[in-house]
């Protein structure tokens, strides 16, 4: 049998380089795709309309229209060989699970793949996806945070534990952070300080935090959000 040309063109170069595959461009995986090369990473992009693929021509390393349901065509386009996968496919649920189980016979080391409901997270888990991502409701519970707390941004480490980037408040404001005691009496940390437009710098004991700063703390979700509420 012939061999396939995508196997030593270009799809087959960027396998081999830092690089990711997003199957599926919507909203999300547009999004993803387009950070990871912001950030320098070369990204195949596949989705199986052609408007959305032409509106991404010339932004990704290479993007492709193509059935991501047929595993002869993710192999001519050496998806097999890419160490790292992402299936953001949202809109067609079959679709997103078929190319997952395909890319899971793939024996891709590191593969995301979007759910959009408990069940169907529960169905990628069950094909042994490792990091199964709910986006929409993530995004719903960071903004949440954000509009009923004092936090500029919040960002979930895991299920109990965030990084909070909020405004100084009096406890910390005038002392050192080893004098504050905010650990002990309130469960948290504070990270990282940034003063006006400066570079964030690593907190440490001797820290002293002033009004106008912006501060990274970390802790329980529960007792950063707390933290965060008082002035």
């Amino acid at each position: 049998m012939a061999k396939s040309p995508f196997r030593t063109g270009r799809a087959g170069r960027i396998a081999e380089a830092d690089s990711v595959v997003v199957i599926g461009l919507g909203r999300f995986g547009r999004a993803l795709a387009l950070e990871l090369m912001q950030t320098g990473t070369e990204v195949l992009g596949i989705d199986n309309d052609e408007e959305i693929v032409q509106s991404l021509n010339g932004e990704l390393t290479q993007v492709v229209r193509a059935d991501s349901t047929r595993e002869e065509t993710l192999r001519q386009l050496a998806v097999h060989e890419f160490d790292r996968a992402v299936v953001a496919i949202g809109g067609d649920i079959q679709a997103n699970i078929l190319t997952a189980s395909i890319l899971r016979g793939f024996e891709i080391p590191h593969l995301w793949a979007k759910a959009t409901s408990d069940q169907h997270g529960r169905i990628l888990e069950q094909l042994g996806v490792a990091h199964v991502t709910y986006p929409e409701a993530e995004m719903g519970r960071r903004v949440a945070h954000l509009v009923r707390g004092a936090a500029l941004d919040y960002i979930p480490v895991d299920n109990d534990y965030s990084l909070v980037k909020m405004s100084p408040n009096s406890i910390v404001i005038g002392r050192r952070l080893g004098e504050s005691g905010i650990r002990q009496k309130y469960g948290v940390t504070v990270m990282a300080v940034r003063r006006g437009v400066e570079p964030w710098c690593n907190a440490d004991s001797d820290t002293v935090v002033q009004a106008d700063d912006t501060i990274l703390i970390a802790g329980p979700t529960v007792k950063a959000e707390a933290f965060g509420q008082l002035r």
